[in-house]
């Protein structure tokens, strides 16, 4: 296990290769601290579990419709260039005879959102989780996102947004069911 000290030496070390002398200058000389502190934060999702988030269900009283929380604004860290990657994730899910707290699927979206990442394992690992935790009889994941990493590098899109979804259970098997999902989250933007 990397000590904090290793951690703050590494981010010292990448200051050297930036700044190159200039590194030991005055604004930077709490920077390895501050980052190291930051990230503690920003990937603080290593240290849940979906398990622990999805524990608590309440009984669903026979509700057998779409259960959607949507626009849940999130903030992720790409993988591939450490550039952050920011938008919405809408969660829906079928219950079967339980139901999750609402905040727990915001929770859930942070989760993954605050480990390295890449969108499409977001999605994935959302909609798996639901299934494997709540056994509904669908789950639909759908998130919009624009990446740093296209925004301020490489081809520089500044509005360029990314959709991807995961569809499980009914939400895959039955177009309908699908369609119904779609016009809830809205407007028929996703149509």
């Amino acid at each position: 296990m990397i000590t904090k000290q290793e951690a703050e030496q590494a981010v010292l070390t990448l200051l050297h290769y930036l700044e190159g002398d200039g590194y030991n200058r005055e604004g930077l000389i709490d920077t390895p601290e501050r980052v190291i502190k930051s990230w503690n934060e920003i990937f603080s999702g290593y240290n849940e579990e979906a398990a622990v988030v999805l524990s608590s269900t309440f009984n669903g009283e026979g509700y057998d419709g779409i259960v959607l929380l949507r626009d849940i604004e999130f903030h992720s860290t790409c993988e591939h260039h450490l550039q952050p990657f920011k938008g919405k994730a809408h969660v829906a899910y079928i219950p079967t005879d339980r139901i999750v707290g609402i905040s727990k699927l915001a929770r859930l979206v942070e989760l993954h959102a605050r480990r390295l990442q890449n969108q499409e394992r977001i999605t994935k690992n959302i909609a798996d989780d639901l299934v494997e935790h709540l056994t509904p009889l669908g789950a639909g994941v759908i998130i919009e996102a624009s990446h740093g990493c296209m925004q301020c590098r490489g081809v520089r899109k500044q509005n360029a947004i990314m959709t991807t979804s995961a569809m499980r259970g009914v939400f895959f098997d039955k177009p309908e069911a699908r369609a119904e999902l779609f016009q809830l989250i809205g407007n028929g933007r996703l149509n």
